[in-house]
């Protein structure tokens, strides 16, 4: 037996019974993870191979196409198990594209970026999305609205930002700088000078949470060391912003946000001043349409807003929620149902989900 050959007679039969559920399911997500061999045909496949399913006694293992080649199998004409899978193809098809977009000084339109790419527009504009969460035209909004703010952090002027970063016209910048900076342009550039951002620190079950508003709603609920040093945690993005401390009035809001903390199923009904990414904002609005008391998977949000790959860029959106229990990803889970990381801690993670299940 060759040493690489795996399940049905070295490996346990728990794995090999695994491996065949992928294979009965025609699973693409297994593929370039192992192959299997038909003894009575002498071929082998890919796991997704949408050939006939041969009997599962018929069936070997291999970990690899040299493995399966070295014990005599011969390799499938319809799935072509030696060449990459048609996801790994797809993926780099994807990855042309969005080289494309990040290297044009102004982003081609659907049908040109298609023809670069060699496939239909129809076709590119499904799997962009099914890959990334978003359509060609969003991601190059996303990634013109990133140079923008890099453009003005490091100083730039704003007639000189804007066409550096795509903009055809100044018009067209300000009518998307409220969603794309918060602000207007200079005082994006300005680090955040004159923009007003009024926050306090009230006290929980869960520790101090920092509540911050601008004119807009709510942009900060903030826990465990970031509420310990407020001041710090909103300078950091808005250095020159002036940070008002709350009033009389701004503690009836610090009063809500805590209620909400110490009873999650009661819900929140403010206006967020939530700024991200394109990205960013859906999961967002996914994970604010989990009920209380209810959980789901990275993976599953994925699936929602239309990305069902990019379960990792869930995660990173999740970590980067800027308003804690209002926007809940404390509800988000593993795929095997445990505990993940949490920005402010998974303790309170727990202690959060408890609440809304009691």
């Amino acid at each position: 037996m060759a040493p690489e050959e795996t399940e049905t007679r070295d490996a346990p039969e728990a794995a090999g019974e695994g491996r065949w559920r992928a294979v009965a399911a025609r699973d693409a997500g297994a593929d370039g993870r192992f192959v299997f061999a038909v003894t009575t045909t002498g071929i082998y496949c890919r796991p997704s191979c949408p050939a006939r399913r041969p009997r599962r006694a018929h069936v070997r293992f291999f970990d690899t196409p040299a493995a399966a080649e070295a014990a005599g199998f011969r390799p499938c004409l319809r799935c072509h198990p030696k060449g990459p899978s048609r996801a790994e193809a797809n993926a780099a098809l994807v990855a042309a594209a969005c080289r494309e977009l990040d290297a044009a000084e102004t982003a081609p339109d659907l049908p040109e970026l298609a023809r670069r790419i060699g496939l239909s527009p129809a076709h590119l504009h499904r799997l962009f999305k099914a890959a990334t969460g978003l359509t060609p035209r969003a991601y190059a909004a996303g990634r013109r609205a990133g140079r923008l703010r890099a453009e003005l952090s490091g100083g730039a002027g704003v007639t000189e930002a804007l066409y550096a970063a795509g903009y055809g016209s100044a018009g067209r910048l300000y009518a998307e700088s409220d969603a794309v900076l918060g602000m207007t342009p200079g005082a994006y550039r300005d680090g955040g000078a004159d923009v007003a951002i009024t926050w306090a620190v009230g006290a929980s079950g869960l520790g101090p949470v920092l509540v911050a508003r601008t004119e807009r709603g709510v942009c900060a609920i903030l826990m465990g060391a970031e509420a310990e040093a407020p001041e710090a945690a909103l300078a950091r993005r808005f250095p020159k912003a002036r940070l008002v401390p709350g009033d009389a009035d701004f503690a009836e809001l610090v009063r809500l946000v805590i209620a909400f903390v110490e009873a999650p199923r009661t819900g929140l009904d403010l206006p967020l001043d939530l700024r991200g990414t394109a990205f960013q904002r859906r999961v967002w609005e996914a994970l604010r349409a989990i009920p209380p008391g209810e959980t789901a998977s990275y993976a599953e949000i994925a699936r929602r807003i239309g990305a069902p790959g990019s379960a990792r860029a869930v995660a990173g959106a999740c970590a980067a929620n800027p308003v804690a229990v209002a926007v809940p990803c404390h509800r988000v889970l593993r795929g095997d149902g445990a505990l993940s990381g949490y920005r402010w801690g998974v303790e309170r993670k727990r202690d959060l989900l408890a609440r809304e299940r009691g």
